[in-house]
């Protein structure tokens, strides 16, 4: 952790960003927390690791960009899980963030036309900082990822942080990188004039 205070202000929270910092609350009514990981969890653009399984969920499912933001970012809120950090005051701000064109969401629809998948996160030139995800059907939060790096290759971003590498995220493609390595990328990618964050054209998984 590199420091704890200050607002979630869209201001506070994109300088934030742009140092290679996130927000994430102490535990339940904690103080607010910034972190800066070292080693960094990245996926590579490039490196997305797509199973046979995976196209085949990936051709079940429908996928939206911003479409639904504010059911995504509540919805992963909601969710009764170990480590859940998303508080009211997340909410309030990230909400504001995707009014004014920072934060996205990913999501995901059954073929009944449910929500059962999707992430949101912020974009900053070609810096895309994944925050969180959920599913309620099996692979739809790894199909949610799938569209999400099409959507960036499309759009020309270059560095899709995701905090820390876990097992899970192992499998497709993340990966540890130092807190230097990091930093250096981030310099390069936030200056970056990028194409908006948008929907990329139905067809297979990239």
């Amino acid at each position: 952790m590199a420091g704890v205070g200050a607002d979630l202000e869209p201001g506070t929270i994109l300088h934030a960003y742009r140092s290679g910092l996130f927000p994430m609350p102490l535990g339940t009514g904690g103080p607010l927390g910034w972190w800066s990981p070292d080693p960094r969890g990245v996926l590579p653009l490039d490196g997305l690791r797509v199973s046979r399984s995976l196209r085949r969920s990936c051709a079940r499912f429908r996928c939206t960009v911003d479409l639904a933001f504010g059911k995504v970012i509540a919805t992963c809120a909601n969710l009764e899980r170990d480590g859940g950090w998303i508080s009211p005051e997340i909410v309030a701000s990230y909400t504001e963030l995707h009014r004014l064109g920072w934060a996205h969401s990913v999501e995901v629809w059954s073929a009944d036309d449910e929500l059962v998948g999707g992430l949101y996160g912020l974009g900053i030139g070609g810096l895309f900082a994944g925050e969180s995800m959920f599913h309620f059907a099996p692979d739809a939060s790894k199909v949610a990822l799938v569209h999400l790096v099409g959507v960036l290759r499309n759009g020309g971003a270059t560095l899709l942080d995701v905090q820390w590498r876990t097992e899970h995220l192992a499998t497709l493609g993340v990966v540890e990188i130092p807190q230097t390595d990091y930093l250096r990328r981030l310099n390069e990618a936030i200056v970056l004039a990028v194409e908006p964050f948008r929907d990329i054209a139905p067809g297979s998984p990239v």
